[in-house]
């Protein structure tokens, strides 16, 4: 007789090996499930695209959470709005042109959203290198989390993809291996990652949704991986600048796919 832990443990194992199969080769492979990938994500798959997310920690979702200083509020201009409506995520008039919405339900709604959208998700997945092939890149080199960071020697797997955003936050991880190790030069004024500036709000919403571009055949950054490398302003807990760069990057992404 079948134990019932060992169902369970079946079901999980073969369900998930199924899942990771399916998502070997992909039409965008977004690294950080941060805002402005889960937006970018979203916009993919609404129109079609195979997308998976690989996200490093467990919890997707990115600087969202703990709002500003852990007050779980954050602010979102008038600009931005349209984006949260399609996630179905509430938010509240402050004067000024702005809107203030809760973290939490910010972020589960950006995951939720792109989730039922079609998005893939892979938790707890580090991206360790790129892949690159006649001058494109071309895949993803993943591990588990905890492999990377005990620095055990385990070999990783690729994912194939048509497309790469780099939505890693600050440290703009992507393009930093593209140009150091792939010797890429970037589509920046130096050709590498010119390094993000001080806080200065106005200037670092702009700069963010401006400096969101291809950066290199087949490689792209959003939200402040984008900032980053472009040399644009930090902003803090207001949104809008991640959000309308994700949506950017989609579109991007989906005019030189089906071009």
């Amino acid at each position: 007789m079948e134990l019932m832990e060992e169902k369970i443990s079946a079901a999980i194992v073969k369900t998930y090996f199924a899942k990771l199969s399916r998502n070997l080769a992909i039409d965008c492979a977004i690294v950080g499930a941060g805002p402005s990938g889960l937006v970018a994500a979203r916009d993919l798959a609404v129109a079609g695209k195979k997308v998976a997310v690989f996200e490093r920690r467990l919890a997707p979702g990115g600087g969202v959470w703990g709002g500003g200083m852990l007050f779980n509020e954050i602010v979102v201009e008038d600009s931005a709005l349209p984006i949260l409506d399609d996630f179905s995520i509430s938010h509240a008039p402050v004067g000024d042109g702005f809107h203030t919405a809760d973290s939490v339900e910010v972020a589960s709604g950006l995951i939720f959203g792109a989730r039922k959208a079609g998005a893939v998700f892979f938790n707890s997945v580090s991206v360790e290198d790129i892949a690159v092939r006649e001058n494109r890149v071309c895949g993803l080199v993943v591990n588990w989390t905890p492999v990377v960071r005990e620095g055990l020697h385990v070999d990783p797997l690729v994912v194939s993809t048509r497309a790469v955003i780099d939505g890693t936050g600050h440290p703009a991880e992507i393009c930093t291996i593209a140009a150091r190790k792939a010797g890429i030069r970037l589509a920046t004024e130096t050709g590498g990652i010119l390094g993000e500036k001080p806080m200065w709000m106005e200037e670092g919403e702009a700069s963010t949704v401006e400096n969101t571009k291809r950066l290199y055949p087949g490689l792209y950054a959003s939200g402040m991986a984008a900032n980053n490398v472009g040399g644009g302003f930090r902003m803090g807990p207001i949104f809008g600048g991640m959000f309308l760069s994700g949506r950017k990057v989609a579109k991007m992404i989906l005019e030189d796919l089906n071009a």
